[in-house]
């Protein structure tokens, strides 16, 4: 069985931004790019999706008027070589809602809830990614054996382009500049 035969041909090859962006909503699903190549990501579980939506639709609520947070959402972190990401949930500014592609310069934060075989992308080069690209927050949450999950904070150093440790919340998130959010998030 050759590759061609496991994956369409265009997972093959680098993508530019003008092929990315002509492809359909239905395209870009599950996908996200990364130095120009296509990379599947495994269906999200309901413990995932759940607790995404559960963040989000707290976060989107203590935002105000200025803010929105999203799930499913994709964020153009550099155009060459082309890197998309799809963060689980992002808080960006509203006045952006309909800005193509979504920048860095839009995003006050970016949440990654780390499954399995997420563990070394969620935990380490996304990080590097949306330090570089200069997005002010980055929560990752994992969701440990108890059920309880953890939240890890990192505030960004604009300075040297890197985060530095932020809180970390078992089981609830209390607090998130430049607002304030209470989230139980309990067991998922």
């Amino acid at each position: 069985m050759t590759a061609e035969m496991v994956a369409p041909a265009w997972m093959h090859a680098q993508i530019s931004v003008e092929q990315y962006d002509s492809w359909s909503e239905e395209q870009c699903a599950g996908i996200e790019i990364v130095d120009g190549m296509v990379v599947v990501s495994p269906s999200a579980s309901k413990r995932r999706t759940r607790l995404a939506r559960i963040l989000a639709n707290a976060l989107d609520t203590a935002a105000g008027p200025d803010w929105n947070a999203d799930t499913d959402f994709d964020v153009r972190l550099q155009d060459v070589p082309l890197t998309n990401r799809r963060p689980d949930v992002v808080v960006y500014r509203a006045e952006t809602i309909d800005v193509t592609p979504t920048r860095p310069e839009h995003v006050l934060l970016v949440v990654e809830v780390v499954s399995p075989g997420s563990e070394t992308t969620d935990r380490i080069v996304k990080v590097d990614q949306y330090a570089k690209a200069g997005i002010p927050f980055y929560w990752r949450i994992e969701q440990a054996a108890t059920g309880v999950p953890i939240t890890y904070t990192y505030v960004l150093d604009p300075a040297t382009r890197t985060y530095r440790d932020g809180e970390m919340f078992p089981g609830a998130i209390k607090a998130a500049a430049p607002f304030s959010v209470t989230v139980d998030l309990g067991t998922i």
